[in-house]
This record gives structure tokens, sequence and C-alpha cells, in this order.
């Protein structure tokens, strides 16, 4: 998909992927092998049915394939831009194992955004049950099985805790990833459907799960998404200038530091910033970084490039953009100056060893081999746990020892009657197509429960 070049790209938050013309989108698609036995399908999380939807850009039938992608996916405008296709359906394309799978994300991503710009019909609204659903959290999650369950008739009330729609969608994910202007495009879809959202509602400080059953709701999903930030419990790690992925990020995305001087929320994240770890959220803040004017911008991961997690589209952009990479090398002390705020970090360098249970080589620390990086800024992105707010305000709502939400996996239903859970709050940390699956899984057996009562 063609982008902008790095020079301009480091220099604004606007998009970077610029996507496919009319012209590309249908040459693309006719490279589609059409496989009698779909593995491209399987590979979807949400059962798009990938084959017809591409058939359709083939033959220039744009407004039938977004219609197509609509049957299984409210939100195709923001899977073609954040979906990891590379490991679900594009991983799945027989073209993969011969050189450039289909480009899948794109085409679905092109289709939305030629529905966007030529304006966006809602289908008909069915006739109404009689029934009300609770949505906890209007994340990929909540907004999915929101969707879902309003196609069904129900009532759906989302509340979300921040005074903008969209979770993880809205407050992780940077502006030149994912606009602001297409997660609200996708939103209002999902409102048109007659999906009501009521931003500021903190559900398990203003109600809690029981009182939302005894105020007439039939079921409640819970979606509250993974808010909890890691940290590496080592010396120095409470210094000024440290930040989660998850502050640094809200800080950028729902406080607008994108657009500052517009809006007066600017990040001064002075000459050198270190970004700790070595995923999407550490991709995104370290790109962050850099067009927040830091002269150097280095990630720092105690493995190999090989097992970043991250996606390989954003490690390749990240390295475009001039980030310095810092492999095989862990922090172990934060050391501050005479006013508090960090000044540099001590590192140790790292060999692979064998493999641990995540089945990655695991990292062995090289005797002898201290040194010390110099910082302004450090963002420590080494993961995030489950949104503790309604899992400790609770009572009977199992929980594992991560406290994730414990759930049966093929209803999504908790060990509290009539309550059903999905998303990172059960996951932990997940993609944004696995969280959407759980919605729709959730959503199909609310309305067989609510279709028996």
């Amino acid at each position: 998909m063609p982008k902008q070049s790095p020079e301009a790209r480091v220099r604004s938050f606007e998009e970077v992927a610029l996507g496919f013309t009319k012209e590309q989108a249908v040459a693309e698609a006719r490279r589609c092998l059409d496989c009698p036995k779909r593995p491209c399908a399987e590979g979807c999380p949400v059962e798009v049915e990938i084959p017809e939807f591409i058939r359709l850009v083939a033959n220039k039938d744009f407004e039938g394939a977004i219609e197509k992608i609509k049957e299984k996916n409210s939100l195709p405008a923001i899977c073609g831009r954040v979906c990891p296709q590379e490991d679900q359906c594009e991983g799945q394309c027989l073209w993969a194992k011969k050189g450039q799978s289909l480009a899948i994300g794109a085409l679905e991503r092109f289709v939305a955004d030629y529905e966007r710009e030529k304006g966006v019909e809602p289908p008909p609204r069915p006739k109404r049950s009689g029934r009300k659903v609770a949505v906890v959290g209007s994340g990929p999650a909540g907004l999915t099985a929101a969707a879902e369950l309003a196609r069904k008739g129900h009532t759906v009330v989302i509340f979300e805790a921040l005074h903008g729609s969209g979770g993880v969608l809205a407050y992780g994910i940077p502006e030149f990833r994912l606009p602001k202007e297409i997660l609200q495009a996708e939103v209002n879809y999902i409102k048109s459907l007659g999906v009501e959202i009521q931003t500021d509602k903190v559900v398990g400080k203003l109600y809690s799960v029981r009182e939302l059953l005894a105020k007439g709701f039939d079921a409640v999903f819970i979606s509250t998404g993974a808010g909890l930030p890691h940290f590496m419990n080592i010396p120095g790690e409470n210094l000024n200038g440290i930040y989660s992925a998850n502050e640094f990020l809200i800080r950028v995305n729902l406080m607008r530091a994108y657009k500052f001087p517009e809006y007066d929320t600017p990040i001064n994240v002075g000459s050198r910033v270190v970004v700790v770890g070595g995923g999407n959220s550490a991709m995104d803040a370290a790109r962050c970084a850099v067009r927040l004017g830091a002269m150097e911008v280095a990630i720092m991961y105690r493995r190999s490039r090989e097992e970043m997690p991250a996606r390989l589209e954003e490690v390749l952009n990240a390295d475009e953009e001039g980030v310095r990479f810092e492999m095989l090398t862990l922090p172990v002390r934060f050391i501050g100056d005479d006013r508090g705020w960090v000044k540099a970090i001590e590192c140790l360098r790292m060999r692979l060893g064998e493999p641990d249970s995540s089945g990655r080589r695991k990292p062995v620390p090289i005797e002898g081999s201290e040194f010390t990086f110099p910082v302004d800024t450090v963002v420590v992105a080494i993961g995030q746990g489950p949104n503790p707010m309604i899992p400790t305000s609770t009572k009977g709502l199992e929980v594992d020892g991560r406290g994730a939400i414990v759930i049966n996996q093929e209803t999504g239903l908790t060990s509290m009657k009539r309550v059903y859970a999905g998303g990172d709050i059960v996951r932990g940390g997940a993609t944004v197509i696995e969280a959407m699956g759980d919605g729709k899984r959730a959503a199909k057996a609310i309305h067989e429960q609510l279709s028996r009562t």
C-alpha cells in the first residue's frame, strides 16, 4: 500500500498509510486465487466471508463488497488499519507461501473508506424485542457486541468511563495509525443501529454490575479492557519523566498533545527517549516520541529483533522513521538527577539461552556487561493487565490469578448469571480483532439466552 515518505511523516501525526486507489484495489483483488478451501476465511476471528468480498471488489462492485463485510464486521475501517492480518487471514493465504500474500486488510480498508466518502447508510432497524442489554466499555469488544445485539432488535446501552468512545482504539492507537475521524465514523455507524452510548459513566463506581441488572437490564456484557499497566519493579521507577505506555499514549491521544498548540497539552519528551518493550504499544510510543520532537528515540528490548511481538509493519515503519533498536538489552536501574528526574538507565547486555514457556529463547545476562544509557524520558511498554475496577467491586465474579474474568470459552458467560465478558478483561492483552471475536460470540449467547427467557 502506498504510504508517506519517512521524511514527511515524522513531522506530523497524519496517517502514514495512504490507501489503495480504485485501480490498485481492483488489480490487487484480481490476484485472488479463489481457493476452494477458503483458508483466509478460516483465519478470520469475526468470520468475514473474505473470498466473496474480494470477488466483488475485483468486479468493481464496491458497494456490494462493503455490504458483504458488514454482514460480519461492523468496524471494517478499523480492522483494515490495525488488524494483524499477517497472522490471520493473510497468513493463511496461499500467496503467502509463494511470495506476497493478498492484501486483504488493505482491500477491507479501501471499501470501508469508499463507503464513508460516499455516505454510510445504516441497515433498516429490526422490530424491537423489548429486551435490554448493558455493555460496559466501548472498545472493540463492546462496540461489536452492541452492534450484533442491536441488529437482533435488542435495546443496547454502552457505559463508557471516559469522555470519548472507542476504548483502546481511542487512547491506545496513535493518530498516524488510526485517525480519530475514522474511529468516530465507525462509532457513529454503531449508534445508527440504535445503540446508545453514555460516556463518563464508571461502572464499578457509579453503578455496580448487580445494580445494572436491578435497573432492568436483562444481561450485561463486560468489556473494560486491560488498563492496568505492568512495570519493571526496578530501582528508580518512580522518578519523574518515566511513563507507562498507557499514560504516555493517553496523553498523546485523548489529551491531543499531537495537536499542540491548538490543544494546550504538550509533552516535553526532551532530546533522548527510551521505550522499554517490543510490542505494538512500544512501537506506537516510540513513533509518537519522534513526532513530538525527540532528537534520539530508542527501543530497548531484552531479546533479539526476531523475537519482538510487534507487527513487522510497525517495526519497519519505526526503523524508517529513525528509531534506534537497542536489542538484547535489559534495564536494571533508573538513575535520577538532583531534581528527581530520570537522567540515565543502567543496563545489562543479554544473550539468548534455551526457549522458555513462551517458546522464545530466554534472555540471559552477560556478566560484566553493565553500561549506562543517558535519557530524558522513559516509556515502559512491557504489557498490561485486566482493568481491576469491576472484578474488585463485584462479589461473586470469578477471576484468575492475573485478575482476568473467568468465562465459559464458548459463550463468554461469567460465574454470574446473565453476566458475560470478553476482550482484554478476559485475555489480559490481545488484538483488536480477537476482542471483536469475543464480542460476537458473547452477543450470540446473550441473544440465545434472551430468546429462551
